[in-house]
């Protein structure tokens, strides 16, 4: 029809008006604030990644959607941030009705891949080729009746968390908490520890890419309410032991980048830092924190239930799409494949851990 158009621009253009269009249709759609997929997100990827790029879907000139993304070689799209977006997706108006392949013609792109979709995507989950849980901690209630189910559900495991919260105390000494701490020292440890398991587990480092250390640094001095960055600490004898920065909305709290000291490991000084952070962001006014898809055995021990996530791509028909499915298709298959089944999963871990261990030799 006439009245409807797409038009591409960088995530700078969006202006105040696009912003809160953008966040009254999120609300209007009933979707989680999920700090991902606030126009704030996407606007601190566009200032490290300039191949970002915002699609806005138009009626009779009025915007009635945005879509995220980042266009790579040969037309290949991503999501917005891709690699550490752990919720991705359009934003649509409800009631609005897009064909994903036609989206992508407009966007210039031949195909787009996503591994952290949203629940509730009508337009990509008929693309998806995998559905995932991702775990959510629900502390609306408050902490009080979250630690009541906790011990109903897993009574050692909040037992051994508080009894190693002691020992560290009267073994190390003092150990305080902040929730929201302003402390460079202790986000420059953070990365630091979080590089090192990495490459202790055999992963990619994240932090050795310029650009997402910078987009880290750029949250952490945010002001924006519906996305901003929240370093907590844990010390002990006045030294960070443990930290975690994430990315909170008003109600939401994402569980990104966590990292302890391994030197003090023997006391779990992640797990105690995490319970201390639900407690504070529940007197903060939280009510979810999103542990994020991927499998962990302490995301198991705290969640209070699982939100769907989905992985997979769109791919336009012709050449391009088959360079796509060629390139990527085989590899998604074989980490199904392995995933699927907890034995080869985790001899394959402990062959990443060991390729991690010689590489740092």
């Amino acid at each position: 029809m006439s009245g409807k158009r797409i038009l591409v621009v960088g995530p700078g253009e969006l202006n105040a008006d696009d912003r809160k269009i953008w966040r009254d249709i999120r609300t209007a759609a009933g979707a989680p604030a999920n700090p991902f997929m606030d126009p704030a997100f996407t606007t601190a990827v566009g200032q490290v990644r300039p191949q970002a790029r915002v699609a806005v879907l138009q009626e009779d000139g009025c915007p009635v959607g945005y879509f995220p993304y980042e266009r790579g070689l040969s037309g290949r799209g991503r999501p917005v941030g891709a690699g550490v977006s752990d919720s991705q997706g359009a934003v649509l108006r409800p009631g609005i009705r897009l064909d994903a392949r036609r989206l992508l013609r407009a966007c210039g792109l031949v195909s787009w891949e996503f591994d952290n979709l949203e629940d509730g995507q009508h337009v990509f989950v008929p693309h998806a080729v995998e559905e995932l849980a991702s775990p959510v901690v629900d502390i609306g209630a408050g902490f009080e009746r979250y630690t009541e189910g906790l011990r109903r559900s897993s009574p050692a495991f909040l037992k051994q968390i508080l009894a190693k919260e002691r020992r560290l105390a009267r073994r190390v000494g003092e150990v305080r908490f902040a929730y929201d701490a302003r402390d460079p020292g202790a986000l420059r440890a953070l990365m630091r520890w979080k590089s090192a398991q990495y490459r202790r587990t055999g992963r990619r480092d994240r932090f050795a890419q310029e650009w997402i250390t910078r987009l880290v640094e750029l949250l952490a001095r945010s002001e924006e309410p519906e996305c901003r960055g929240v370093l907590s600490v844990l010390y002990a004898a006045g030294r960070p032991v443990a930290a975690h920065f994430g990315l909170r909305s008003q109600t939401v709290l994402s569980w990104w980048f966590p990292a302890y000291d391994p030197a003090y490991g023997k006391y779990s000084p992640g797990l105690v830092l995490q319970l201390r952070m639900l407690e504070a962001a529940a007197a903060d006014g939280i009510g979810t924190v999103d542990l994020g898809s991927g499998p962990a055995r302490y995301k198991d021990s705290f969640k209070t239930r699982d939100l769907r996530v989905y992985e997979g791509a769109v791919v336009r028909p012709g050449p391009g799409g088959a360079v796509h499915w060629l390139g990527r298709e085989p590899a998604r298959a074989a980490r199904r494949f392995v995933r699927d089944r907890p034995r080869l999963a985790h001899a394959a871990r402990r062959v990443l851990a060991e390729a991690g261990r010689l590489r740092d030799r």
